[in-house]
């Protein structure tokens, strides 16, 4: 009988044992729960330089460390807890003389291990001094113990202990306050954080009692008081006032922040995010007297399309002149940058570099029935260009004609299924304006959108965080022989003098760049993307409440930001050197000058597909036009060539120009025809 009891005991015993380590497990788990919850949202760099710490629920910085320096190691354990690797998470001896001096049988004096009071701060107990707390914290700190090793205990108090002034662990406290990273403090400044524990908001190092309060921890530690220094007072206010959680590349990546993960590495560059924002800055100051306040700037390294540098406004933390916004995520009138797109599409059915186009006044009647007359950014018309020149130049006219070539419905298309751009406002509300810069588009997109080109058309969604893996495959959004073409126009520095000029903040030591300005309506926005295969910077110049500059184009404002950061970027790591790959094309020497196309072009009919389908024999007037009937009216009839003109069925005049003086209102038909039977009629109005 006593033998079954016996065994009946130990089964008893065993499970008691069993129970008592699953809930030790569970309790340990919780406070670990609790420690790792108290960490900050911490954002670095790509270099693992911080770039912000969010204070965590209790309102305090923190930022855990690894390791603990041995130095604090070993005068923490000194001053806390002295046999703190001997107990079992309570020290019995300091337990019972708590206890005397609890019913007046001695002094009364602190019983907490290192291990007790890291239970407390989890569980938020440190001024709950009753018994039934004492019991719990026995219980939790005997479950740290038995699932923790020592170092890791040591580590986890290093890293929770208050220091004042809103800064928790060793981490925090030593940046905040001597401006060093823990394992440089000096003896003393380690006596000075240690002198802080027990009230660390009337004695923490910033406060005049902490000196004093850490010269009597040497006597009590058995230190060399004559060789410790302790930081002046003065020092440390000073450090305090300099030390920022933030740094301005925050103001980019604040809506950006992925809440659930406690250290986030950021693909930014901080460093080079700090220098091109000096950039931004210092040339924003010297276009403010043209009426330019606000200036963006991203870059991103290729082919990996990781974000390197975001920079919204040139200074964050300034209340002028819209700094507080962030023009990055802003859309706006994108102007001529639209073109490569335009191009490319034009390229992919059948037009060519070396596509002959008539750079001349067209009429075009748009949605709403309002006759459109596109212009140039000079107002002059250059007569027949070929397509590499009108996209070096910038010609408005020749996107408007491969626009209407390629059709609006089949661009909005590529727009809105392909490129996957969520517009403003519906297409149909843009018509060929489209070519004439009316998109809107944040830069952050324009840039995304851009990488296409650099990427041999393939479009990557862009990257922030190192360790978020999107969850977007790479999308192939055109053939690679179609990317070349774009690439080797916009690589040519020389077809585009006349708009740029033959000395122009454009030309790099480096050649392997390509670049598209653009400029919105009455000069709002000043846009440059530019590229090599190894990263594209975009820039955008303008103001934040939308109000016009002076007379700024994408040269002139965004075109000097864009230079110095390419100039930047030309002699850093990220420049691979990395050259454009143009062996998908073919080269077609028409007489004078190398044209680009791709094998088995047959070059003369793609020459003349546009002037094929240009059917305007009539120059001017155009259909519809409306005069006023005045004393000495005269209407200028021009033609493409020299034609027979026909007014109201009877013969008025033959050349490539002629005059015609009306007599009175009404409707005129005037028809020209050529020598080689084309012909065309158009009909006028005369109103008084």
């Amino acid at each position: 009988m006593l033998k079954y009891n016996f065994k009946t005991f130990l089964i008893i015993l065993g499970i008691g044992f069993a129970c008592f380590l699953i809930f030790a497990y569970v309790a340990q788990k919780q406070l670990i729960d609790v420690y790792n919850q108290q960490n900050s949202i911490i954002i670095k760099d790509r270099a693992g330089e911080i770039i912000f710490i969010k204070p965590n629920k209790k309102g305090y910085w923190a930022e855990y460390l690894d390791e603990v320096p041995s130095e604090f190691k070993k005068l923490l354990i000194e001053k806390e807890d002295r046999y703190f690797y001997y107990h079992f998470g309570v020290n019995p001896w300091a337990a019972f003389q708590a206890g005397l001096g609890y019913f007046n049988f001695g002094r009364k004096r602190a019983s907490s291990t290192i291990t007790q009071q890291i239970v407390k701060i989890l569980l938020e107990k440190e001024s709950d001094r009753n018994l039934k707390n004492k019991i719990i914290e026995a219980f939790y700190s005997l479950s740290l113990e038995i699932f923790q090793s020592k170092e890791t205990i040591l580590k986890m108090y290093a890293n929770s202990i208050y220091f004042g002034n809103q800064v928790q662990g060793l981490s925090e406290a030593s940046q905040l306050y001597f401006n060093l990273s823990p394992d440089m403090l000096t003896q003393g400044q380690i006596l000075q954080l240690l002198a802080s524990i027990s009230s660390p908001t009337q004695n923490n190092p910033a406060k005049i009692k902490n000196k004093e309060i850490a010269l009597f921890l040497t006597q009590r530690l058995n230190t060399d008081s004559q060789s410790i220094i302790f930081q002046d007072v003065f020092v440390i206010k000073e450090n305090m006032q300099k030390y920022s959680h933030s740094s301005d590349s925050y103001f980019e990546l604040q809506d950006l922040i992925n809440n659930h993960s406690q250290i986030q590495q950021a693909t930014i560059d901080k460093q080079l995010t700090e220098k091109i924002r000096e950039i931004v800055k210092r040339n924003i100051q010297d276009l403010k007297p043209k009426n330019a306040n606000s200036g963006a700037v991203v870059i991103i390294k290729l082919p990996e399309s990781e974000l390197l540098a975001l920079i919204g406004s040139p200074a964050p933390k300034s209340f002028e002149s819209g700094n507080q916004i962030n023009m990055l995520t802003k859309p706006r009138p994108i102007g001529s940058t639209i073109k490569p797109f335009i191009y490319l599409k034009a390229f992919e059915k059948g037009l060519r570099p070396y596509t002959l186009v008539d750079d001349r006044e067209y009429k075009y009647i748009t949605a709403i029935g309002f006759p459109l007359y596109p212009k140039n950014f000079d107002y002059k018309y250059r007569g027949e260009v070929n397509l590499h020149y009108a996209l070096s130049n910038s010609l408005n006219v020749p996107a408007v004609k491969v626009l209407e070539y390629i059709e609006l419905e089949n661009f909005y298309n590529f727009l809105e299924k392909e490129l996957e751009i969520k517009p403003v406002q519906d297409l149909n509300n843009y018509q060929l304006g489209i070519a004439l810069g009316s998109l809107e588009m944040s830069l952050l997109d324009l840039a995304k959108y851009f990488t296409i080109f650099p990427n041999n058309g393939i479009l990557k969604e862009l990257k922030i965080f190192q360790n978020n893996n999107s969850l977007s495959l790479p999308k192939k959004i055109t053939e690679p022989e179609y990317i070349q073409l774009i690439n080797i126009i916009l690589n040519d520095r020389k077809t585009g003098i006349e708009q740029f000029g033959l000395k122009s903040d454009f030309n790099l030591f480096q050649k392997n760049y390509a670049l598209k300005t653009g400029t919105s309506r009455d000069f709002h926005d000043s846009w440059v993307i530019g590229y090599t295969p190894d990263f594209l910077v975009g820039v955008w110049v303008g103001n934040a409440d939308n109000t016009p500059m002076e007379s700024i184009t994408g040269q002139v404002g965004a075109g000097r930001i864009w230079a110095e950061t390419m100039e930047l970027l030309l002699n850093s790591e990220y420049n691979k050197k990395t050259p454009f790959e143009f062996n998908l094309l073919e080269e077609f020497y028409n007489g004078i000058d190398i044209e680009y196309g791709l094998p088995n072009d047959d070059y003369e009919k793609s020459q003349n597909i546009l002037k094929e389908q240009d059917f305007d024999l009539i120059l001017s007037p155009h259909h519809g036009d409306t005069f006023l009937l005045e004393n000495n009216t005269k209407i200028i009839l021009k033609a493409k060539e020299r034609v027979k003109w026909i007014l109201d069925g009877k013969f008025l005049d033959q050349g490539q120009t002629a005059i015609f003086i009306p007599q009175e209102i009404g409707l005129y038909k005037i028809k020209a025809e050529s020598a080689n039977s084309s012909r065309q009629t158009i009909t006028i109005i005369v109103n008084e």
